[in-house]
């Protein structure tokens, strides 16, 4: 097909999409402002100040937010580490311990807490928060099994509060193309979805390094890494999951190796391991770890062979829809290079996306995509990433929770149904994968 075609092609589509998205730009505008007890700005308090604390809800918001939002209070099981990053945010926010998450609340009358520590507790600041008088932003995943996704959905219902779901993933550039696509209605209702997850052996090892390794703190990578892309999937059809079938095990990290140690930094082995890590140049995390682990005995670089580590790091997940569609995924941890493969397979074509984030051959980060409806009119386009962090979603999330009069006219904006119907694939997954059985989502959760 020539360039001009294409060329053409690409801009009767955009023009196709443009207007469709018009369409629902007459959504109610939105703003957390609106639940502020008649204060001037948001008050935040933040639960967890590990690197995401600091980074998407720490630095990136007290600054640049400041006409509308206040951080008065940061909260760490590690209080030690809660002053540290209350230097590098630049705050006078009071710091507590965990334990004083109560009084916290009490002293400061924040509005919303933004919860952001290991994924097994989210649920108890999350629901204690609510039961405060306060609204929650929750890192994903919202919760890591069924129980803890019905007391949190039964919690914002008995005490009339809201929760919301940092799904950055819905903001990126790629993500916005995808969904304007399938809107479209370009190629028919979606039969069939094909998501293949792909992580290098730098990104994909430092969930082992970490507590994400171990189920009983991330829920298995399933549910921490991979609510993102369930999400997505979900927001992308507007459908709910109603099975979920699935294959995986640990097979190159944890036990998988015959030596291991404690920690990179106290190890034997540092000349024969290929993951060994040195910390100690980086000095972020030197003192938002290394310096406070006296404290709890967290070391940011534990071994990516401790024996502890249970989650899967490879496996296949099938996910049939209310309506109709199977989603196949799949997610590998050890790979050479990292991205994404995403084809969605319809009545009247295929949408085929290719997301490029760390190959060695390519000198860019991108995604490609491809439409094609007969045998003869395929077109193909590019889309790049915006600058910021996570191509600029970080900053449009922002936007749209703490700016005022926010339009939302893709959905974009995660509450907690949509937290707990990701979460809960990832929780059925590996209930499948224990089990060798099919899980219904029905008797899981009640929505």
């Amino acid at each position: 097909m020539s360039t001009k075609k294409l060329n053409r092609g690409r801009r009767e589509f955009v023009s196709k999409s443009s207007k469709a998205i018009a369409l629902l730009s007459f959504a109610p505008t939105f703003s957390l402002a609106t639940n502020k007890k008649g204060k001037e700005k948001i008050r935040l308090v933040l639960v967890g100040t590990g690197v995401r604390g600091l980074h998407s809800w720490g630095i990136t918001l007290v600054d640049p937010y400041a006409e509308y939002i206040e951080m008065v209070g940061l909260c760490d099981i590690n209080k030690k580490r809660a002053e540290v990053v209350k230097k590098m945010i630049g705050t006078k926010a009071k710091t507590y311990h965990s334990s004083e998450f109560d009084q916290m609340i009490k002293e400061q009358n924040p509005d919303m807490a933004i919860v952001t520590t290991k994924d097994s507790v989210h649920v108890d600041y999350i629901v204690r928060a609510m039961e405060l008088g306060c609204d929650v932003i929750s890192e994903k995943p919202i919760a890591t099994d069924e129980m803890q996704c019905q007391r949190i959905l039964d919690a914002e219902k008995k005490n009339g509060r809201k929760v919301y779901v940092g799904f950055n993933v819905r903001y990126s550039n790629d993500s916005i193309e995808m969904k304007r696509v399938l809107d479209s209605g370009e190629i028919g209702k979606i039969i069939s979805i094909e998501y293949q997850e792909y992580l290098n052996t730098a990104h994909g090892a430092s969930y082992f390094r970490r507590w994400h390794g171990k189920s009983k703190y991330s829920g298995s990578l399933f549910v921490h890494k991979s609510s993102h892309h369930f999400d997505l999937i979900n927001w992308l059809l507007n459908a709910d999951p109603v099975e979920v079938r699935a294959m995986g095990k640990l097979s190159f990290y944890g036990s998988n190796n015959e030596f291991r140690g404690k920690n990179c930094r106290n190890c034997e082995y540092v000349d024969q391991c290929d993951f060994y890590w040195d910390i100690t140049k980086n000095q972020e995390f030197m003192k938002l770890y290394v310096d406070c682990e006296t404290v709890d005995h967290y070391y940011r670089d534990g071994c990516v062979w401790d024996d502890e580590i249970d989650s899967p790091d490879s496996g296949s997940v099938l996910v049939q829809y209310d309506n109709g569609t199977q989603l196949n995924y799949s997610l590998n941890a050890y790979l050479p290079y990292e991205g994404q493969k995403i084809s969605f397979s319809g009545e009247k074509g295929r949408l085929d996306v290719r997301l490029y984030y760390d190959q060695p051959w390519l000198d860019e980060v991108k995604s490609e995509f491809r439409l094609t409806t007969d045998r003869k009119t395929t077109r193909s386009w590019v889309i790049y990433p915006d600058k910021g962090e996570h191509g600029g979603a970080d900053v449009r999330i922002k936007d749209n929770f703490f700016k005022p009069d926010q339009e939302d006219a893709i959905g974009q904006r995660a509450g907690s149904r949509a937290g707990v119907l990701s979460s809960i694939i990832g929780i059925a997954a590996l209930k499948s994968i224990k089990s060798g059985k099919p899980v219904k989502i029905k008797d899981l959760i009640k929505l």
